[in-house]
């Protein structure tokens, strides 16, 4: 179920958009922006905070958190359904549209009466944006991509939503009499950064009892279909939910088939014509008897087609099938393997907690070290000073080996740098020479052409001090897509220079997605699975990484945030200047 703090976040971000569309103050749209995301990283339930308790949140003044009790005593917020009522709702789609913000969505509305989606494709088209100050034709292939990536979201949702949701189901029909195993499948359980529909298996001789507590759900909207087997329901977000129950005894053969892929599965049943066999949700049968060999588990079903079990993450029909029969499936990397986070923010730039309580949480997950790596000072909104840095590493020095079992967590100070358009990072090189280890990201210029961009990669790969490019493509998913880059030419630099590539594990980015993990894993790349955590809540996002790095087919020898603190150090020194 989704947190009534991203509720609450999701609609002072609409109230911000509001603000812009309609031509109000920026300042005062930047101060919704920024409280959205205090809420958003708030680790407490918002919903059970009264005024007081709410201004305590950074960002979160007294007009605000009236506001927020306003929401949940009466379930809207009488200003935002102000500005609701003078834009079109049209006009407010278009804003979900990536590369149109609001300034631009209004002087379609006000010029050209443009207030949906399928108006503007037509406009487009038509080339009638071409008149309008500040379109044009790159403009224009811009907003028809983000069409082309709203479109393709669909109903689609993201990892860490369907997540979310499938828990709670599971956790409700797991507590149901007679249900023997429950669990979720498909697209979530191979954990795929946008999911379509969730699908909960449970095992019950009844199945009577699930199929009620199913459809009795108090966020099951509507109920699609409703039977013995199967049942499946919309739910208040809109997200569809299919329940199947099966025998006891068929538990691994359903949970096999109903993990899929749909090219994995022709696969397997492939195997199972080819031992005379045949595969379904209920077992695994002789083909001329129909005699049932194997369906208890899913690793007896592998094993009789002469395959060891194959992790959920690697069933896409990308070799596994092929990997598995010569005994060579990866020993994927897991989240116990991780030792550290090498991406983090505090409130010294755009987080949201102090150094300290981002440390104590780092030391709560048992981390053995932790790096800080706030904002350099390119990025001028984020107000960063060669002292305030300073300050903060002298104080990173005072905390290192304070926290943690043992008190031996070791912290490592660095900063997350800007990638400027022609390559340049922030900061001389005998500055950045005092930081433990530096990010280097782009932040903006996402739409220079490729050769640029591929150039621009390359060069902050070449710099010394970069150790890690960090969310690669920048992607925002079904929100912004990536930039143009020979990422090819990048993984052969990164190789070549000793420069891991970040695998960003928040769910908005997961960036590098999978498939260019396989290819920069060619390359003999090295990554860093990092949280980009700007709250004490972001820590938990590493899940999603690790779930990305294994459908990427990544070891731990691969990651090096699994790798001892003096493996680690030698790397991030390697290609240094000695000092």
């Amino acid at each position: 179920m989704a947190r009534s703090n991203d509720e609450v976040a999701a609609l002072f971000q609409e109230y911000a958009d509001l603000i812009s569309i309609t031509g109000g103050d920026a300042f005062r749209a930047r101060v919704y922006e920024k409280a959205a995301r205090a809420i958003g990283g708030h680790h407490a339930d918002v919903a059970g905070l009264d005024v007081k308790g709410l201004q305590e949140i950074p960002n979160v003044g007294r007009s605000i958190a009236e506001k927020i009790t306003e929401y949940f005593r009466t379930g809207s917020v009488a200003a935002v359904e102000e500005l609701r009522a003078r834009i079109p709702a049209g006009v407010r789609r278009l804003t979900a549209i990536p590369t149109l913000g609001p300034k631009k969505a209004l002087v379609l509305y006000e010029e050209l009466g443009i207030s949906s989606v399928e108006e503007l494709t037509e406009a487009i088209q038509g080339e009638r944006l071409r008149d309008l100050k500040g379109f044009g034709p790159k403009t224009e292939q811009n907003i028809l991509h983000g069409i082309e990536l709203l479109r393709s979201a669909g109903d689609r949702v993201l990892l860490d939503v369907a997540l979310d949701l499938a828990t709670d189901i599971v956790a409700v029909l797991s507590g149901t009499a007679g249900c023997g195993r429950c669990a979720y499948a498909g697209s979530l359980r191979r954990v795929k950064e946008t999911i379509g529909d969730l699908d909960v298996l449970a095992a019950a001789d009844d199945s009577g009892p699930l199929m009620k507590a199913f459809t009795e759900l108090p966020y099951a909207d509507e109920v699609i279909a409703h039977g013995t087997t199967k049942t499946s329901i919309r739910t208040t977000k809109g997200l569809s939910v299919d329940l199947r129950v099966v025998p006891p005894d068929s538990w691994g053969a359903a949970l096999q088939y109903f993990t899929g892929s749909k090219a994995h599965n022709i696969r397997t049943r492939e195997r199972a014509v080819h031992h005379k066999l045949k595969l379904s949700e209920y077992g695994l049968f002789d083909a001329e008897s129909g005699e049932k060999i194997v369906s208890e588990t899913e690793e007896e079903v592998y094993a009789r087609l002469g395959l060891p079990w194959i992790p959920p993450t690697l069933r896409e029909d990308r070799g596994e099938i092929e990997a598995g029969l010569r005994g060579e499936l990866p020993d994927l990397v897991t989240e116990a393997d991780l030792r550290g986070d090498l991406h983090t923010h505090t409130d010294l730039t755009d987080g949201l907690a102090p150094l300290q309580e981002m440390v104590a949480a780092a030391a709560e997950r048992g981390y053995a070290y932790y790096a800080i790596t706030d904002h350099g000072p390119d990025m001028a909104m984020q107000r960063m000073t060669d002292e305030r840095m300073l300050a903060q590493r002298e104080r990173v020095r005072e905390l290192d080996g304070t926290y943690g079992k043992g008190r031996g967590m070791r912290l490592l100070h660095g900063a997350e740098l800007n990638i400027g358009p022609d390559g340049d990072v922030d900061w001389p090189a005998e500055f950045l020479a005092g930081f433990d280890l530096c990010v280097a990201s782009v932040h903006s210029h996402f739409t220079q052409d490729r050769a640029a961009m591929t150039r621009r990669l390359v060069r902050a790969c070449e710099n010394p001090y970069v150790d890690i490019i960090g969310h690669p493509t920048t992607r925002l998913i079904g929100r912004r897509p990536g930039i143009d880059a020979d990422l090819d030419a990048v993984f052969a630099a990164c190789a070549r220079t000793g420069t891991a590539l970040e695998i960003n594990a928040h769910p908005d980015r997961l960036d590098l997605r999978d498939e260019d993990i396989l290819r920069a894993k060619r390359h003999g790349v090295k990554f860093a699975v990092n949280s980009d955590a700007h709250s004490t809540l972001h820590l938990a996002n590493m899940r999603y990484g690790i779930g990305t790095a294994q459908r990427g087919w990544l070891t731990g020898d691969d990651v090096i945030n699994t790798w001892p603190l003096t493996r680690l150090r030698r790397f991030l020194r390697q290609g240094r200047p000695a000092r």
